[in-house]
């Protein structure tokens, strides 16, 4: 079993599908957590009503835009790939600082904005608190983000890819959900191979079932972090859940934060890879990075334990600032690191 990776002279290197969402970041203590009944580290849906009342809680805040697979587009386009981002805004504020923000970075984005009464829930934003530790705790309102339909998503582009990378944080909407399964088979028709996170430990408990198929039938390269993939298997030990999912995809790329990651495959190699040094600041969307990284080599035709070097330097370089956008530009970076 192996990935075979399609024809360069396919127009876009990547198509990368999730939330379209707009972060709110702000620097908060412990006890702010215990206030708000937040599970530090995890990402939670809110209501509107419940964001409004955080967000009036929160101090000071930066917004910027963001969401899981925007993030990894906009490392893809740092690190000189073609990348199209598929995602849904409302015609507001916040909709157009995300489409302006993504566009700016040289990724195409060409979504129409909800408009009229289906652009009532607004923009998806997400407030985002971290702590002293680095760590991130996100509150997500999704707003119109997670109504991605049939009609919002253009099946050409993922013909058009060398791959299509999806995020599991799409899942949690019925409609969203079936949009995605188009995509994977449309796909698997045009020999697109599917990149797909597992997104957040929460997402995993609330999807099991159907992530494990996914993986099982749909998926071709699968990126986690211990935590997620413990979850996946409902197991303690790392090792145990790795030789669980070995054999089930092309390629896992489980992360382990400062203990670097591991990349298998499903003809068994698997490449040890350590981790970039850094000072981390903020841990938002060093999973994100990761994955551009990764992509970033392996559209390129690079070998996987150099796909994995990439990927370490890259998310080194996100969580050493506040917000999960790169602040370098990433493909000087990591010739610079050669």
């Amino acid at each position: 079993m192996s990935t075979l990776r399609p024809s360069p002279d396919r127009p876009l290197d990547v198509v990368c599908i999730g939330n379209a969402i707009v972060d709110v970041l702000a620097q908060i203590d412990d006890d702010f957590l215990a206030t708000h009944d937040m599970v530090k580290g995890s990402m939670q849906l809110v209501d509107p009503e419940r964001a409004r009342l955080i967000y009036a809680a929160m101090p000071p805040a930066v917004e910027m835009s963001g969401g899981s697979a925007a993030n990894t587009a906009a490392g893809l386009a740092s690190l000189g790939r073609s990348v199209a981002f598929i995602g849904k805004v409302a015609d507001d504020e916040l909709g157009e600082v995300f489409a302006h923000d993504i566009r700016a970075i040289g990724v195409s984005f060409s979504g129409v904005a909800a408009t009229g009464v289906h652009a009532a829930p607004g923009t998806a934003r997400c407030l985002v608190c971290i702590t002293p530790d680095a760590q991130r705790t996100m509150n997500t309102s999704l707003g119109v983000a997670g109504r991605l339909g049939a009609e919002d998503v253009d099946l050409s582009l993922v013909a058009s890819a060398r791959i299509v990378y999806i995020e599991g944080y799409l899942w949690d909407e019925p409609v969203a959900k079936e949009s995605l399964r188009a995509v994977m088979r449309t796909a698997a028709e045009a020999g697109t191979p599917v990149a797909f996170t597992l997104s957040d430990g929460f997402c995993v408990d609330r999807h099991r079932i159907e992530f494990l198929e996914l993986i099982e039938h749909h998926v071709d390269v699968l990126f986690a972090n211990a935590d997620e993939i413990c979850s996946l298997y409902q197991v303690d030990d790392f090792e145990e859940a790795a030789r669980l999912v070995a054999g089930h995809c092309a390629v896992a790329c489980l992360t382990r934060s400062e203990a670097g990651s591991v990349i298998l495959t499903a003809d068994g190699d698997r490449h040890d890879i350590a981790a970039a040094f850094a000072r981390p600041v903020d841990t938002t969307g060093a999973g994100d990075l990761y994955a551009a990284g990764f992509l970033a080599g392996w559209v390129a035709d690079l070998p996987l334990e150099e796909c994995g070097r990439m990927a370490s330097i890259v998310a080194a370089e996100a969580i050493s600032h506040v917000g999960a956008r790169p602040r370098v530009d990433l493909r000087e970076l990591v010739e610079e690191s050669r």
